[in-house]
């Protein structure tokens, strides 16, 4: 019996190279005769405000005196009160339960914050509603007049 190995040839040797060309087009998903993908392009992120609770805009279409107002009250919201909820160890105090704005209880360690009207609330649940509307979710108080008026007592 002979050696069944050949020599290789110059037309084994092309399909070869073909081969392992094709291989790694396939290995990036495209086809040997498919233009690769163009590149990936980051997608920036520009933030949406509600100058008004029915208007929606992006922040590079607010005018300055909206611009104005919106850093007005982020500014009134970060001066809210926040903490950390803690049901208490006595269970059977009638205390809120739940975030009525996304209807979901609260649990031990989440970060809420506290109206001047003494509602509760997830801090990013309130905070984006605040965006929108000063006004209290449970008992439509206006935020704003309490809290300047704290700042008029100071």
């Amino acid at each position: 019996m002979g050696n069944c190995l050949k020599s290789p040839t110059s037309d084994d040797i092309s399909l070869l190279h073909e081969s392992q060309s094709d291989r790694a087009s396939f290995g990036d998903g495209t086809f040997p005769d498919q233009e690769p993908p163009p590149p990936y392009q980051e997608q920036i992120h520009v933030p949406v405000y509600h100058p008004t609770p029915s208007q929606t805009r992006l922040a590079t279409q607010l005018t300055e005196e909206e611009q104005v107002r919106i850093a007005q009250r982020i500014g009134l919201i970060q001066h809210l009160p926040k903490g950390v909820f803690d049901p208490g160890s006595d269970g059977t105090e009638k205390k809120i339960r739940e975030c009525v704005i996304c209807m979901l209880d609260f649990v031990y360690g989440d970060p809420i914050r506290f109206l001047p009207c003494m509602h509760i609330y997830h801090m990013d649940c309130i905070d984006d509603w605040l965006m929108r509307s000063f006004t209290c979710p449970s008992c439509m108080e206006p935020v704003d007049a309490a809290l300047l008026s704290s700042y008029e007592t100071n």
